[in-house]
């Protein structure tokens, strides 16, 4: 079934990993305040939740226990779009889960010895990406078969880290493996490019901080003349902020707009997806890609301490 708004022909959509082989660095939680800051400006957004451990899923209100299909389902059967539509959830306005489940590990072993074991979420992907104009797929903190399935689908890598020397070590493994998938001897997905990090837990004062954000922002601009996939990477600003509600949400199932709208991490998240909204409108431009009518949800105000929609939005 269409969304509304977005034809259901051949309208590009914005296909994104998002990856780090830490855990406890904010993927998730960026993944789905991200997402959920896309959706409310009236962009259909996806989260395709490839982690076993389903936090993607349960931050955004679905119980793992519950669904009757999930994406462990789609990738190791026959992703038909009736199946595919039957197992994406509607989780908000413009917001929808391809939702994970324990079954998920078992995949690595599954398709071991399939020959198109790389190649099963492009499958995946293909059967409903024309009903989204961005997709979002939470890694599982690992390099194994599902997150090279994901690279293999996406077309651009975002990295949330803490900005921690170590944290640089990290970073830079994670940009050889890609650079392995998209320029080896036999590249799996030529077109993958690495869009850039996204600080998270962001400590704005501390000098170390300062330093590590220094020296990511020297290495990518050093790299813009290099034939590699984080050519023209950058440090997305604003950086996450450190904030409580942003832990607290997933156990009630809500993004941060749903749980505290007026709270930093909200700020944060909206002002990072409007960073990529209009990289994205400016690219569909450069296309001739005619736009269309949106919906965003209005803003949020304060009064006398409720949170309620600005009646002038």
């Amino acid at each position: 079934m269409p969304i509304p708004g977005v034809p259901s022909s051949s309208r590009p959509v914005r296909l994104i990993a998002l990856m780090n082989q830490k855990g406890g660095v904010g993927k998730t939680t960026t993944t789905v305040n991200l997402a959920a800051a896309l959706a409310r400006s009236g962009r259909p957004t996806l989260v395709i939740d490839l982690d076993p451990q389903a936090h993607a899923t349960i931050a955004l209100g679905v119980d793992p226990a519950s669904i009757a299909s999930s994406v462990y389902d789609l990738l190791i059967g026959s992703p038909t779009s009736e199946l595919a539509a039957g197992a994406v959830h509607d989780v908000g306005n413009n917001l929808f889960v391809l939702p994970s489940h324990t079954d998920l590990a078992a995949t690595e072993s599954e398709l071991a010895m399939a020959p198109d074991r790389l190649q099963r979420l492009v499958r995946v992907v293909e059967s409903f990406q024309a009903r989204f104009e961005f997709i979002l797929i939470d890694c599982p903190p690992s390099l194994g078969l599902l997150t090279l399935n994901a690279l293999t689908a996406a077309r651009e890598v975002l990295i949330p880290m803490q900005a921690h020397f170590l944290a640089l070590q990290g970073v830079g493994k994670l940009l050889e493996t890609v650079r392995a998938l998209a320029q080896g001897p036999q590249p799996i997905n030529p077109r993958l490019k690495v869009a850039g990090v996204v600080l998270c837990m962001h400590d704005t004062s501390s000098t170390h901080t300062k330093e590590v954000v220094a020296d990511l922002d020297g290495f990518f601009e050093a790299a813009r003349s290099d034939d590699v996939p984080w050519r023209m990477a950058r440090v997305f600003r604003p950086a996450i902020r450190r904030n409580i509600k942003l832990a607290e949400c997933p156990s009630f199932g809500k993004s941060i707009f749903d749980y505290a709208p007026l709270a930093t991490g909200a700020e944060d998240y909206k002002a990072l997806a409007d960073v990529f909204v209009r990289d994205w409108d400016a690219f569909l431009a450069a296309k001739g890609v005619a736009p269309v009518e949106r919906n965003p949800e209005p803003p949020v105000v304060e009064t006398r301490g409720v949170n309620t929609p600005s009646p002038s939005a």
